[in-house]
Protein backbone atom coordinates (compact mmCIF):
# COMPACT_ATOMS: atom_id res chain seq x y z
CA UNK A 1 0.00 0.00 0.00
CA UNK A 2 1.44 3.40 -0.91
CA UNK A 3 1.22 6.53 1.18
CA UNK A 4 -1.58 7.91 -0.97
CA UNK A 5 -3.80 4.92 -0.17
CA UNK A 6 -3.18 4.88 3.60
CA UNK A 7 -5.54 7.71 4.61
CA UNK A 8 -8.36 6.13 2.63
CA UNK A 9 -7.74 2.76 4.29
CA UNK A 10 -7.65 4.33 7.73
CA UNK A 11 -10.87 6.16 7.01
CA UNK A 12 -12.53 2.96 5.86
CA UNK A 13 -11.36 1.16 8.99
CA UNK A 14 -12.67 3.98 11.18
CA UNK A 15 -15.98 3.88 9.37
CA UNK A 16 -16.12 0.10 9.90
CA UNK A 17 -15.59 0.45 13.64
CA UNK A 18 -18.07 3.29 13.70
CA UNK A 19 -20.67 0.95 12.27
CA UNK A 20 -19.83 -1.56 15.03
CA UNK A 21 -20.29 1.11 17.71
CA UNK A 22 -23.64 2.14 16.26
CA UNK A 23 -24.60 -1.53 16.06
CA UNK A 24 -23.80 -2.08 19.74
CA UNK A 25 -25.77 1.01 20.78
CA UNK A 26 -28.73 -0.42 18.86
CA UNK A 27 -28.15 -3.86 20.44
CA UNK A 28 -28.27 -2.27 23.90
CA UNK A 29 -31.50 -0.54 22.89
CA UNK A 30 -32.92 -3.87 21.67
CA UNK A 31 -31.98 -5.58 24.96
CA UNK A 32 -33.63 -2.78 26.90
CA UNK A 33 -36.69 -3.26 24.72
CA UNK A 34 -36.79 -6.92 25.75
CA UNK A 35 -37.61 -5.86 29.32
CA UNK A 36 -40.53 -3.81 28.00
CA UNK A 37 -41.68 -6.53 25.60
CA UNK A 38 -41.53 -9.04 28.43
CA UNK A 39 -43.98 -6.90 30.38
CA UNK A 40 -46.39 -7.03 27.43
CA UNK A 41 -46.18 -10.82 27.09
CA UNK A 42 -45.97 -12.19 30.65
CA UNK A 43 -49.58 -11.32 31.64
CA UNK A 44 -50.83 -13.62 28.87
CA UNK A 45 -48.12 -16.25 28.35
CA UNK A 46 -46.50 -18.24 31.23
CA UNK A 47 -42.68 -18.11 31.51
CA UNK A 48 -41.82 -21.51 30.00
CA UNK A 49 -44.11 -21.06 27.01
CA UNK A 50 -43.03 -17.51 26.26
CA UNK A 51 -39.37 -18.59 26.43
CA UNK A 52 -40.15 -21.52 24.12
CA UNK A 53 -41.93 -19.29 21.59
CA UNK A 54 -39.17 -16.67 21.70
CA UNK A 55 -36.40 -19.16 20.96
CA UNK A 56 -38.43 -21.23 18.52
CA UNK A 57 -38.90 -18.16 16.31
CA UNK A 58 -35.30 -17.04 16.93
CA UNK A 59 -33.94 -20.47 15.94
CA UNK A 60 -35.95 -20.44 12.72
CA UNK A 61 -34.73 -16.95 11.80
CA UNK A 62 -31.12 -17.79 12.68
CA UNK A 63 -31.28 -20.98 10.60
CA UNK A 64 -32.40 -18.86 7.65
CA UNK A 65 -29.41 -16.55 8.16
CA UNK A 66 -27.09 -19.57 8.30
CA UNK A 67 -28.53 -20.96 5.06
CA UNK A 68 -28.12 -17.62 3.28
CA UNK A 69 -24.52 -17.27 4.49
CA UNK A 70 -23.85 -20.95 3.75
CA UNK A 71 -22.32 -21.57 7.17
CA UNK A 72 -21.57 -25.19 7.99
CA UNK A 73 -23.41 -26.57 11.03
CA UNK A 74 -21.34 -29.75 11.24
CA UNK A 75 -20.00 -30.43 14.72
CA UNK A 76 -18.59 -33.47 16.48
CA UNK A 77 -20.58 -35.67 18.84
CA UNK A 78 -18.11 -34.95 21.64
CA UNK A 79 -19.13 -31.28 21.48
CA UNK A 80 -22.72 -32.02 22.51
CA UNK A 81 -22.10 -31.34 26.26
CA UNK A 82 -20.92 -27.83 25.38
CA UNK A 83 -24.16 -27.01 23.58
CA UNK A 84 -26.22 -28.67 26.33
CA UNK A 85 -24.59 -26.41 28.91
CA UNK A 86 -24.88 -23.18 26.92
CA UNK A 87 -28.46 -23.98 25.88
CA UNK A 88 -29.72 -25.06 29.31
CA UNK A 89 -27.84 -22.68 31.60
CA UNK A 90 -27.34 -19.65 29.36
CA UNK A 91 -30.55 -19.64 27.35
CA UNK A 92 -33.08 -21.70 29.32
CA UNK A 93 -31.89 -20.69 32.80
CA UNK A 94 -31.42 -17.00 32.12
CA UNK A 95 -34.57 -16.38 30.09
CA UNK A 96 -37.02 -18.42 32.17
CA UNK A 97 -35.87 -16.60 35.31
CA UNK A 98 -35.97 -13.32 33.35
CA UNK A 99 -39.64 -13.81 32.45
CA UNK A 100 -40.46 -15.00 35.98
CA UNK A 101 -38.88 -11.85 37.38
CA UNK A 102 -41.05 -9.63 35.17
CA UNK A 103 -44.16 -11.17 36.74
CA UNK A 104 -43.26 -9.65 40.10
CA UNK A 105 -41.00 -6.63 39.56
CA UNK A 106 -40.60 -3.67 37.22
CA UNK A 107 -38.73 -3.64 33.93
CA UNK A 108 -36.52 -0.90 35.38
CA UNK A 109 -35.49 -2.99 38.40
CA UNK A 110 -34.78 -6.04 36.23
CA UNK A 111 -32.59 -4.04 33.85
CA UNK A 112 -30.69 -2.42 36.73
CA UNK A 113 -29.89 -5.83 38.22
CA UNK A 114 -28.90 -7.11 34.75
CA UNK A 115 -26.34 -4.28 34.59
CA UNK A 116 -24.44 -6.09 37.35
CA UNK A 117 -23.58 -8.90 34.89
CA UNK A 118 -20.07 -7.69 33.85
CA UNK A 119 -19.00 -7.18 37.49
CA UNK A 120 -20.37 -10.58 38.51
CA UNK A 121 -18.58 -12.18 35.57
CA UNK A 122 -15.31 -10.58 36.72
CA UNK A 123 -15.91 -11.95 40.22
CA UNK A 124 -16.66 -15.49 39.01
CA UNK A 125 -13.57 -15.59 36.79
CA UNK A 126 -11.52 -15.44 39.99
CA UNK A 127 -13.00 -18.76 41.11
CA UNK A 128 -13.49 -20.58 37.79
CA UNK A 129 -10.64 -19.29 35.63
CA UNK A 130 -8.19 -18.50 38.46
CA UNK A 131 -7.81 -14.98 37.12
CA UNK A 132 -6.10 -12.52 39.42
CA UNK A 133 -7.88 -9.27 40.25
CA UNK A 134 -6.51 -5.99 41.47
CA UNK A 135 -7.66 -3.97 44.43
CA UNK A 136 -9.32 -1.53 42.04
CA UNK A 137 -11.34 -4.35 40.46
CA UNK A 138 -12.43 -5.55 43.91
CA UNK A 139 -13.57 -2.01 44.70
CA UNK A 140 -15.58 -1.89 41.47
CA UNK A 141 -17.21 -5.26 42.23
CA UNK A 142 -18.12 -4.16 45.75
CA UNK A 143 -19.51 -0.88 44.42
CA UNK A 144 -21.74 -2.76 41.97
CA UNK A 145 -22.81 -5.18 44.70
CA UNK A 146 -23.88 -2.24 46.84
CA UNK A 147 -25.90 -0.94 43.89
CA UNK A 148 -27.64 -4.31 43.46
CA UNK A 149 -28.34 -4.53 47.20
CA UNK A 150 -29.87 -1.05 47.18
CA UNK A 151 -32.01 -2.05 44.19
CA UNK A 152 -33.20 -5.21 45.94
CA UNK A 153 -34.11 -3.34 49.13
CA UNK A 154 -35.33 -0.11 47.56
CA UNK A 155 -32.67 1.55 49.75
CA UNK A 156 -34.78 0.57 52.78
CA UNK A 157 -32.83 -0.33 55.92
CA UNK A 158 -35.92 -2.04 57.33
CA UNK A 159 -36.17 -4.27 54.26
CA UNK A 160 -32.49 -5.16 54.58
CA UNK A 161 -32.75 -6.01 58.27
CA UNK A 162 -35.82 -8.20 57.78
CA UNK A 163 -34.66 -9.68 54.43
CA UNK A 164 -38.03 -9.10 52.76
CA UNK A 165 -36.84 -8.84 49.16
CA UNK A 166 -39.11 -8.72 46.12
CA UNK A 167 -38.98 -12.25 44.68
CA UNK A 168 -39.04 -10.84 41.17
CA UNK A 169 -35.76 -9.06 41.88
CA UNK A 170 -34.33 -12.30 43.29
CA UNK A 171 -35.37 -14.19 40.16
CA UNK A 172 -33.44 -11.61 38.13
CA UNK A 173 -30.37 -12.10 40.33
CA UNK A 174 -30.59 -15.82 39.55
CA UNK A 175 -30.91 -15.03 35.85
CA UNK A 176 -27.78 -12.88 35.94
CA UNK A 177 -25.85 -15.64 37.73
CA UNK A 178 -26.89 -18.11 35.01
CA UNK A 179 -25.74 -15.79 32.23
CA UNK A 180 -22.46 -14.98 33.96
CA UNK A 181 -21.67 -18.70 34.31
CA UNK A 182 -22.70 -19.19 30.68
CA UNK A 183 -20.33 -16.41 29.59
CA UNK A 184 -17.38 -17.89 31.48
CA UNK A 185 -18.10 -21.38 30.15
CA UNK A 186 -18.36 -20.02 26.59
CA UNK A 187 -15.05 -18.23 26.98
CA UNK A 188 -13.36 -21.46 28.02
CA UNK A 189 -15.05 -23.97 25.69
CA UNK A 190 -16.80 -22.06 22.88
CA UNK A 191 -13.81 -20.64 21.03
CA UNK A 192 -13.63 -23.61 18.64
CA UNK A 193 -16.98 -22.70 17.05
CA UNK A 194 -18.06 -19.82 14.86
CA UNK A 195 -20.23 -17.47 16.99
CA UNK A 196 -23.29 -18.05 14.80
CA UNK A 197 -22.92 -21.84 15.17
CA UNK A 198 -22.59 -21.72 18.95
CA UNK A 199 -25.56 -19.35 19.15
CA UNK A 200 -27.71 -21.53 16.87
CA UNK A 201 -27.12 -24.77 18.78
CA UNK A 202 -27.60 -22.99 22.11
CA UNK A 203 -30.98 -21.74 20.87
CA UNK A 204 -31.91 -25.18 19.52
CA UNK A 205 -31.05 -26.99 22.76
CA UNK A 206 -33.07 -24.41 24.69
CA UNK A 207 -36.12 -25.01 22.46
CA UNK A 208 -35.92 -28.81 22.79
CA UNK A 209 -35.35 -28.67 26.55
CA UNK A 210 -38.35 -26.37 26.97
CA UNK A 211 -40.87 -28.66 25.26
CA UNK A 212 -41.98 -30.67 28.36
CA UNK A 213 -42.03 -27.55 30.55
CA UNK A 214 -44.15 -25.69 28.03
CA UNK A 215 -46.57 -28.62 27.66
CA UNK A 216 -46.98 -28.68 31.44
CA UNK A 217 -48.35 -25.13 31.19
CA UNK A 218 -51.07 -26.44 28.82
CA UNK A 219 -50.55 -23.80 26.11
CA UNK A 220 -53.59 -25.01 24.14
CA UNK A 221 -55.77 -23.46 26.85
CA UNK A 222 -54.53 -19.89 26.31
CA UNK A 223 -52.80 -19.61 22.89
CA UNK A 224 -56.07 -18.59 21.23
CA UNK A 225 -56.60 -15.82 23.77
CA UNK A 226 -53.20 -14.13 23.43
CA UNK A 227 -53.67 -10.57 22.14
CA UNK A 228 -51.82 -9.25 19.12
CA UNK A 229 -49.68 -6.99 21.34
CA UNK A 230 -48.29 -10.02 23.20
CA UNK A 231 -47.53 -11.88 19.96
CA UNK A 232 -45.79 -8.77 18.63
CA UNK A 233 -43.73 -8.62 21.83
CA UNK A 234 -42.65 -12.26 21.41
CA UNK A 235 -41.66 -11.69 17.78
CA UNK A 236 -39.75 -8.57 18.78
CA UNK A 237 -37.81 -10.50 21.44
CA UNK A 238 -37.10 -13.32 18.98
CA UNK A 239 -35.67 -11.14 16.23
CA UNK A 240 -34.15 -8.00 17.75
CA UNK A 241 -32.66 -8.84 21.17
CA UNK A 242 -32.03 -12.53 20.36
CA UNK A 243 -30.87 -12.88 16.75
CA UNK A 244 -29.70 -9.34 15.94
CA UNK A 245 -28.51 -8.49 19.44
CA UNK A 246 -26.46 -11.65 20.01
CA UNK A 247 -24.95 -11.67 16.51
CA UNK A 248 -24.06 -7.96 16.69
CA UNK A 249 -22.37 -8.59 20.02
CA UNK A 250 -20.31 -11.45 18.58
CA UNK A 251 -19.21 -9.32 15.61
CA UNK A 252 -18.24 -6.49 17.97
CA UNK A 253 -16.18 -8.87 20.12
CA UNK A 254 -14.24 -9.90 17.02
CA UNK A 255 -13.79 -6.33 15.73
CA UNK A 256 -13.17 -4.23 18.85
CA UNK A 257 -12.61 -6.82 21.58
CA UNK A 258 -14.69 -8.10 24.51
CA UNK A 259 -13.79 -5.25 26.88
CA UNK A 260 -14.98 -2.35 24.73
CA UNK A 261 -18.00 -4.41 23.64
CA UNK A 262 -19.15 -5.05 27.21
CA UNK A 263 -19.11 -1.31 27.91
CA UNK A 264 -22.23 -0.94 25.77
CA UNK A 265 -24.18 -3.16 28.21
CA UNK A 266 -24.11 -0.19 30.57
CA UNK A 267 -26.55 1.62 28.27
CA UNK A 268 -29.27 -1.01 28.74
CA UNK A 269 -30.68 0.11 32.13
CA UNK A 270 -30.64 3.74 31.00
CA UNK A 271 -32.52 2.87 27.79
CA UNK A 272 -34.87 0.71 29.88
CA UNK A 273 -35.78 3.66 32.10
CA UNK A 274 -36.65 5.78 29.07
CA UNK A 275 -38.64 3.00 27.36
CA UNK A 276 -40.45 2.11 30.59
CA UNK A 277 -41.58 5.70 30.94
CA UNK A 278 -42.71 5.87 27.31
CA UNK A 279 -44.47 2.50 26.98
CA UNK A 280 -45.34 1.38 30.52
CA UNK A 281 -45.78 4.69 32.31
CA UNK A 282 -43.16 3.68 34.90
CA UNK A 283 -41.40 6.83 36.01
CA UNK A 284 -37.91 6.02 37.39
CA UNK A 285 -37.46 6.91 41.02
CA UNK A 286 -34.42 8.77 42.27
CA UNK A 287 -33.12 5.68 44.08
CA UNK A 288 -33.35 3.65 40.84
CA UNK A 289 -31.35 6.25 38.93
CA UNK A 290 -28.78 6.35 41.73
CA UNK A 291 -28.40 2.56 41.96
CA UNK A 292 -28.13 2.23 38.16
CA UNK A 293 -25.33 4.79 38.09
CA UNK A 294 -23.65 3.08 41.06
CA UNK A 295 -23.66 -0.32 39.31
CA UNK A 296 -22.44 1.19 36.04
CA UNK A 297 -19.64 3.05 37.87
CA UNK A 298 -18.55 -0.20 39.50
CA UNK A 299 -18.54 -2.00 36.17
CA UNK A 300 -16.52 0.78 34.49
CA UNK A 301 -13.96 0.65 37.32
CA UNK A 302 -13.66 -3.14 36.90
CA UNK A 303 -13.19 -2.85 33.15
CA UNK A 304 -10.66 -0.02 33.43
CA UNK A 305 -8.63 -2.00 35.95
CA UNK A 306 -8.78 -5.14 33.79
CA UNK A 307 -7.65 -3.12 30.76
CA UNK A 308 -4.64 -1.80 32.71
CA UNK A 309 -3.79 -5.34 33.77
CA UNK A 310 -3.71 -6.24 30.10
Amino acid sequence: MNAKDQPAAATASGQGNGAVYVGMVLASLFWAGAFIAGKYSTPYIPPFTVTFLRFLFATIVLFGVIRVQKVSLRVEKKDLPIFLFTGIVGMFGYHVLFFMSLQFTTAINSSIIAAFLPALTALLTVFFLRQRVSGLEIFGIVLSLVGVLLTLTGASLDTLLHLSFNKGDLYMVGAVVCFAVYGIFSKRHGGKFAPIVLTFYSFLVCVIFLIPFSLAEQPWTFLGEIPASAWAAVLYMSIFPSVIGYLTQQVAIQRIGPGPTSLFNNLTPLFSMVLSALFLGDQPQLVQIFTALLIIAGVLICQRAAHKRG
